[in-house]
């Protein structure tokens, strides 16, 4: 798979981004946030979870168990780069990417730091939601009140920390002025809380 890592010299982590469905690790909007969390001192990975061939058959974008098992990989990768090494690993996940975030996150033997879902269909995670351990932050626009109701049942079905923001005025694109700018603020502050609570929690144990 095809993707962009950028771990900063101090580094407090990284995040992996896991796209929604009809986007790539070129999507703009992802970038943008990917920018905003490097500058805070956050590592990123901008990956492909499908090939150009798997894309080109619909039922793969929307084969979660598929996307998260890509997305595992893909972190025990990140953590296999010397960079890397010993740096909690959060997901930043967008449409069905913030399911196949929460799927991998469910898996005893994945250990992430926290997640945070920019318009996600958390739904799709189904029964996996009740086994997600890692703090969870949903963010929604406030115009796009299908997808806020879907999350907000998705998080009763959470037993981790979990807290909803709805960026008012925002559509599911986050399109508006200032709506992704307020995405990434709250993605960096949610993953910087976070990965130094894990620091600190790895340095004591």
């Amino acid at each position: 798979m095809e993707g962009d890592l950028v771990i900063p010299d101090t580094a407090q982590g990284v995040v992996v981004f896991a796209h929604g469905s009809g986007s790539s690790r070129h999507s703009p909007r992802n970038r943008y946030v990917a920018e905003v969390l490097s500058k805070a001192g956050l590592g990123t990975l901008l990956f492909d979870l499908l090939t150009p061939d798997e894309e080109s058959d619909r039922a793969n974008v929307f084969d979660i168990g598929l996307l998260a098992e890509r997305l595992r990989e893909s972190t025990a990768w990140v953590r296999g780069q010397h960079a890397a090494a010993g740096l909690p690993v959060g997901y930043f996940g967008a449409s069905t990417g913030a399911a196949a975030a929460l799927w991998a996150a469910a898996e005893p033997d994945n250990e992430i730091a926290a997640i945070v879902s920019r318009g996600g269909r958390p739904d799709l995670a189904g029964p996996r939601l009740a086994a997600v351990r890692a703090p969870t932050l949903l963010i929604v626009g406030g115009r796009d009140p299908i997808v806020v109701k879907l999350n907000e049942e998705a998080q009763r079905r959470l037993r981790s920390e979990s807290r909803i923001t709805v960026v008012p005025g925002a559509t599911h694109l986050f399109e508006e002025p200032g709506a992704l700018e307020a995405v990434a603020e709250h993605a960096r502050d949610w993953f910087s809380t976070h990965f130094t609570s894990a620091r600190r929690a790895s340095a004591s144990g």
